[in-house]
């Protein structure tokens, strides 16, 4: 578990003027990781790192070469298209190239001279999903919305017997993953107008998104190996903003006995920011469980997991339409959440997963699932929030929604904050939903 350093010191300070500026958040004690190239470019994506309105270019700092050891190795291995040799490397490697970022980008640093040319603003950029995904997997890590989901068809039983003793998951699709998503309305089957009748098709009436965070894989382990408790968070690089979206009604229909399929495969949209674990380390949290709830067993615990195991991060959701946008106007708010509120931690996911042996692998990526809190106006996702379709939430400009309608566009944010400290942005997961292509082909 990472402890705080020199690099989260509260005081530090970047020669670039924007990287102190709080509202951006993405001050020196960041330093997200991105995968880039300047906006209209013919050529390839490179990593880089965000501080504050600009991108460092790491494919071009490290054939400027300015760092040695652990560092330099780091670098080196952001030469390609991706993060995934980064992440390969493991922690000693991140914390050594985190390191030798902070003190090039702080104040007085002699490396300015060599790093500001590599600047590149991000208003200029554009950008593709950090990592080569090789797997997906999604987990139901949040009580509360397990048990808002669950009442709406168990009142008497929102929960199933096994929920509080294993994180639950299911493996999800990771070629239909990217960033600033526009992607066309799912259709498929859903469930029976009357009993015994065939199925409905078309497009999904009942769209929705997830609020979630996703879990980006470092080093892996190998085919039969475990990964213990307090050895978990050394596998993980770090947390993006991700988007499940959701087809409420084909899922209906599909769910049982196996689970979520085309009701889920069709887009997932994360941040292009990957905030490392080690940026986070100032925004610990105690693991706590309820006293009537049942303790994890030994595989998923540990002390240090029960003393600093949750990170206090902060959701947020906006939605804008075709009519607001049209008018200027600003999204609406639609809910904020907090990842302290989930009832698995990150270890414990990374252990459970690999508890049967199955072997992760660099860039591979584990969801949290929908992240609501304990009240009403923390849901995150319109089933809840809009009591599965029976109350319409009103936007301010007049329009109301129940799901999500073509042209809906949803933006999902995360930062961490408090006193004392700047603030911590991991960019936002933001999709746009077209209308459903042509079906007259099955019709």
């Amino acid at each position: 578990m990472i402890e705080t350093n020199e690099t989260h010191d509260p005081g530090l300070r970047s020669w670039l003027d924007s990287a102190n500026d709080d509202t951006l958040g993405f001050p020196v004690q960041n330093l997200p990781y991105c995968v880039f190239r300047r906006r209209g470019a013919q050529g390839g994506y490179h990593p880089g790192v965000g501080i504050g309105d600009q991108i460092l270019d790491l494919n071009a700092l490290a054939q400027a070469a300015p760092f040695s050891g652990d560092a330099a190795r780091a670098l080196a291995a952001c030469r390609g298209s991706e993060l995934n040799a980064l992440m390969a490397l493991g922690a000693p490697c991140w914390s050594a190239l985190r390191l030798a970022l902070s003190r090039g980008l702080r104040s007085g640093s002699p490396l300015q001279g060599t790093i500001e040319p590599l600047l590149v603003p991000q208003a200029d950029a554009e950008y593709v999903v950090p990592a080569r995904i090789g797997d997906y997997t999604d987990f139901y890590i949040s009580l509360h919305h397990a048990t808002a989901v669950g009442r709406q068809f168990r009142p008497d039983n929102p929960l199933l017997p096994n929920y509080k003793w294993v994180p639950i998951g299911y493996h999800g699709r990771a070629s239909s993953i990217g960033v600033q998503q526009h992607f066309h309305r799912p259709v498929g089957q859903t469930r029976p107008t009357q009993e015994g009748g065939p199925p409905g098709f078309g497009p999904c009436e009942r769209l929705d998104y997830e609020v979630e965070l996703g879990v980006f894989v470092g080093t892996g382990n190998a085919l039969g190996q475990r990964v213990p408790m307090d050895e978990a968070e050394s596998h993980v690089f770090g947390l993006t903003v991700l988007n499940d979206w959701s087809a409420r009604d084909v899922q209906a229909w599909e769910y049982q006995p196996l689970g979520p399929f085309l009701s889920k495969n069709f887009a997932s949209t994360v941040s292009p920011w990957i905030v490392t674990l080690e940026a986070l380390a100032p925004f610990r949290l105690p693991f706590q469980r309820g006293a009537d709830d049942p303790q994890p067993l030994p595989y998923l615990a540990s002390a240090r997991n029960t003393a600093a195991g949750a990170f206090d991060v902060r959701l947020s959701t906006t939605l804008s339409t075709d009519t607001s946008r049209r008018e200027g106007l600003a999204p609406a708010a639609l809910s904020h959440s907090n990842f302290r509120d989930a009832y698995w931690t990150v270890s414990q996911l990374l252990a459970h997963h690999t508890v049967n042996g199955c072997n992760l692998q660099p860039g591979d990526l584990l969801g949290t699932g929908t992240l609501s809190g304990p009240t009403p106006a923390e849901a995150g996702s319109l089933l809840e929030l809009t009591q599965g379709g029976k109350a319409a939430l009103s936007l301010p400009w007049g329009e109301t929604r129940t799901f999500l309608l073509d042209g809906d566009e949803v933006a999902l944010g995360a930062e961490c904050s408090k006193p004392g400290y700047p603030r911590i942005s991991f960019g936002a997961a933001v999709g746009r939903i077209l209308p459903a292509r042509d079906l007259s082909y099955v019709v």
